[in-house]
């Protein structure tokens, strides 16, 4: 779809949430931003799509470009619900899938279990053929048992094909070969081939992600291409971009192939969104914390640059399926407004992983929810508001919600309604800074130096909480944080990636080869850019690579300046890393030699931004229009209070408010804790100094 009319100037985003649906669209012409949000609709996930865009009123014909992101990739992994899928690998290695990194992280737990494949054995089968560690041949494809096993794998109704050939990596010839003829023998089956994906050594690695691109494929290429004709009739005559894990944009048609490169799509923009503020306000470090209606995410921006993974572990170290894609450093934890709360045997509380999500949703939506959830427990302390939530949208059901955490909680516990609902809230919240931590302080990281920014629908009622868990003492709210990861998305750039094993001594590498393997890589990157639909408004690329000291095993990622290989430093590529190996594991090794493992590109196509929000400037204290009401709330460090409740789209730059207070606004509350003090910058975010009392 190509844009052709001069009325089409809206770039519209939408993010498939959990719970949530959220819709941000920028007007290019005149600088507008609209917002919409609508219940999630899982059965119908195009449904909730249209929701939003009638919410706000938009015309699809007036879109210039349609950015998505979704949870039905990861989703369809995490629930198992995926297609019917077969294996083809190499000669004499049908089990490396199952037998995997022999990880055993809880050495003593007589009960733990190991990651369970997507493909069962039967259905994992063996291709003649051999390739050597350089590329050549060592025993040539069978090209005839290929096709008698595909004719085999037809009969067998199977709807997608994963192909992991070994060593190929360095030459897919029999890959390309291998799903040729697949393709010819099961015209209908979604086959992917490893080398399409990743292009690194670790064949466990690589088998895994390939199969789980197969696995999701058919339910995801079939959702966008629904997705895809709803559009056009709807008359949207734009161009349909996808956000991938990285926080890039790349096109609908190579996101029905990549499927698996869409997984972390809404997380990613999320962080993508809180860059963006940290330029603004010229912050170099920051922790983006996102809690919606499910989950909650965190992610780093460090010296103003997301910090990125090549791979990652879908479901949990334990029990984790591995994924070798490039994509943005997340963590995640099943806590979010949604979160079921229960009392387990022993007459323990627990909050979540399980969430009521949209149907029926907490109890207090009064669509059927029966459980007591965290935003149920906020409703009870007095944090949002019956009559106010989504702007009076959706009225709260505050009755139900009382007999249910009397019932379900506070009775079996022989606690009072207001020290259930505080319990829930200190649980969630020990939960959420789990997140926190695992991309800061276990990457080597002290959070207690970083600023947190703070957004999705549920994220702003317990900043200032897991600030103090943490030891964080600045949090910022950004403008409009329940749309947030949608209108991240409108900050994002048109992003190819490539990586290229290379396993040489870097005091032996020759720079001429190394160039060479850098430039294919950004050849194949303008290319790209070259055949989208959208002329970006600049290139911009970036190096990288992967290096480890000699004789270790796993390696860590280095940005490389282009300014080193214009020099032929060698000496500086060695400082970088030493540096980098000393932040992430508090030592590094000047005087060992290193070993260059895999080279990286990033070829970017920056796309127009919308403008920075802004608010007028105002005085210290804020307008009395400002406040809406003052209502009692309950905190740990006061009991129940007097607490003034404000309307943010009053809130004028320079106005500062005392805790405790709560700011609301039409899709999110920002709670100020007593000893807290929040300033209103001139951009509009709330900036929070975190005091030192007690939740």
């Amino acid at each position: 779809m190509n844009a052709s009319s001069s009325h089409q100037s809206l770039r519209i985003a939408v993010d498939i949430g959990g719970t949530f649906t959220d819709m941000a669209a920028f007007d290019e012409t005149s600088g507008k931003l609209l917002f919409g949000k609508a219940l999630s609709t899982h059965g119908e996930l195009v449904k909730g799509i249209q929701d939003t865009i009638n919410s706000a009123r938009i015309d699809w014909r007036d879109g210039r470009l349609f950015l998505h992101g979704s949870t039905i990739a990861i989703n369809t992994l995490l629930e198992r619900n995926g297609a019917k899928t077969a294996l083809l690998i190499t000669e004499g290695f049908r089990d490396i899938y199952e037998i995997g990194r022999v990880n055993r992280p809880d050495a003593y737990n007589l009960f733990f279990n190991k990651h369970q494949p997507l493909v069962k054995r039967s259905l994992r089968h063996e291709v003649a053929e051999r390739l050597r560690a350089d590329g050549s041949i060592h025993k040539p494809l069978d090209e005839a048992a290929v096709r008698q096993l595909a004719r085999e794998l037809r009969s067998q109704n199977i709807e997608a094909v994963a192909v992991l050939l070994l060593h190929s990596y360095r030459n897919p010839a029999h890959e390309q070969r291998v799903k040729q003829i697949l393709q010819e023998e099961l015209p209908g089956a979604f086959v992917c081939a490893s080398h399409e994906l990743s292009q690194e050594y670790r064949e466990f690695e690589r088998v895994s992600t390939a199969v789980a691109n197969a696995y999701v494929g058919p339910r995801v290429s079939e959702y966008l291409g629904q997705l895809e004709r709803h559009l056009g009739d709807q008359g949207f005559g734009g161009d349909f971009y996808i956000v991938q894990s990285t926080g890039g944009l790349f096109p609908v048609a190579h996101a029905k192939v990549g499927c698996v490169r869409m997984l972390e799509s809404g997380p990613a923009a999320g962080v993508i969104g809180a860059q963006a503020i940290c330029a603004q306000l010229g912050m170099g470090d920051a922790i983006a914390f996102d809690m919606g209606g499910t989950t909650a995410k965190a992610g780093v921006i460090s010296e103003g640059r997301p910090l990125t993974t090549g791979s990652a572990l879908i479901g949990g170290y334990e029990r984790a399926l591995p994924i070798q894609i490039p994509m943005m450093d997340i963590h995640e934890v099943g806590t979010g407004g949604g979160s079921i709360a229960r009392v387990e045997t022993g007459k323990a509380l627990r909050v979540g992983p399980q969430s009521a999500g949209s149907i029926p949703g907490p109890v207090a939506y009064g669509r059927g929810g029966q459980d007591p959830t965290v935003t149920d427990a906020n409703l009870l302390l007095g944090r949002l508001d019956a009559d106010h939530f989504l702007g009076g949208e959706l009225k709260l059901d505050l009755e139900g919600c009382r007999r249910q955490m009397q019932d379900r909680v506070a009775g079996p516990l022989g606690l009072d309604l207001t020290e259930a609902a505080d319990g829930i809230l200190r649980i969630a919240v020990t939960q959420m800074s789990h997140a926190v931590k695992a991309v800061t302080t276990e990457r080597g990281l002290d959070a207690g130096n970083f600023a947190m920014v703070v957004y999705g629908g549920a994220g702003p009622l317990h900043a200032s909480a897991i600030a103090r868990e943490i030891g964080i003492r600045k949090v910022l709210i950004p403008y409009a944080p329940g749309y947030f990861s949608a209108y991240g998305m409108l900050f994002s750039d048109l992003r190819y990636d490539y990586v290229r094993s290379v396993f040489r001594k870097l005091n032996d590498v020759s720079f001429d080869d190394i160039e060479a393997a850098y430039q294919s890589m950004e050849d194949e990157g303008r290319a790209a850019l070259a055949q989208s639909g959208v002329k970006p408004e600049g290139v911009v690329i970036e190096r990288a690579a992967d290096m480890r000291y000699v004789g270790q095993e796993h390696a860590v990622t280095v940005d490389l300046p282009q300014a080193f290989f214009a020099a032929k430093d060698r000496a500086a590529i060695k400082r970088q890393f030493d540096e980098l190996h000393q932040v992430r594991y508090g030592t590094s090794a000047p005087k060992e030699p290193a070993d260059l493992v895999s080279l990286r590109v990033t070829v970017l196509g920056t796309m127009k931004k919308p403008p920075r929000h802004s608010v007028e400037p105002g005085t210290t204290t804020p307008t009395p229009q400002a406040m809406r009401a003052t209502k009692p709330v309950y905190f740990r460090a006061t009991g129940w209070i007097d607490t003034p409740v404000y309307m943010r789209e009053q809130l004028l730059a320079g106005n500062v408010i005392a805790g405790p207070a709560l700011i609301e606004e039409h899709a999110s509350t920002t709670v100020v804790q007593p000893g807290d003090k929040l300033t209103v910058d001139e951009l509009g975010n709330l900036q929070i100094a975190i005091g030192s009392e007690r939740t």
